[in-house]
């Protein structure tokens, strides 16, 4: 059986030696590599430092509380606490994983909210996040339906989710 701490190294080295067969810089290949990573970090990095201000603006200034608190009152046997979530899915992976944290630590991770949120974190994606990095990283300006098309997919799988959840854990 092949050790998990070798899979990464033993990895590396069939990458050098097929670039040495090959007769390949591997190295002047993988700076290329990083700087070009380095143009991407610096186009995609301020949309990402704006998002993440806005999110935490949201937090901290109650409105998510306030917005949670209103779709409660609609939707009173849903989780208060998965209403944020639901709320930034859409948006941001990183914010609605922190979610999903928030609601292991207080809530637990087997509890009904908590496997609410992972079925929901495993339902949907990041629909803003992958227009606005994939989109501009490739230079596509006109986004046309996919905004309308991915948030109603999004709808649909949080949906199906909260369906699921209350259909097999309640």
């Amino acid at each position: 059986m092949l050790s998990t701490n070798i899979i990464l190294p033993a990895f590396l080295g069939i990458i050098l030696i097929v670039a040495i067969i090959k007769k390949v810089d591997a190295y002047s290949h993988f700076v290329h590599g990083v700087q070009d990573g380095f143009g991407l970090f610096n186009d995609v990095f301020p949309a990402m430092l704006g998002m993440m201000f806005s999110i935490a603006m949201m937090k901290e200034s109650g409105l998510l509380d306030a917005i949670a608190n209103l779709f409660t009152s609609f939707a009173g046997v849903i989780p208060k606490e998965i209403f944020p979530m639901m709320l930034f899915r859409p948006i941001s992976g990183n914010a609605s994983l922190a979610v999903m944290i928030d609601i292991f630590k207080t809530l637990g991770v087997d509890s009904f909210a908590g496997q609410m949120a992972s079925i929901i974190q495993g339902s949907t994606d990041t629909t803003l996040y992958v227009i606005t990095l994939y989109f501009a990283s490739v230079g596509v300006k006109k986004i046309k339906n996919s905004l309308v098309i991915g948030l109603i997919s999004d709808l649909a799988g949080i949906t199906m989710a909260i369906l699921l959840t209350f259909y097999f854990f309640s």
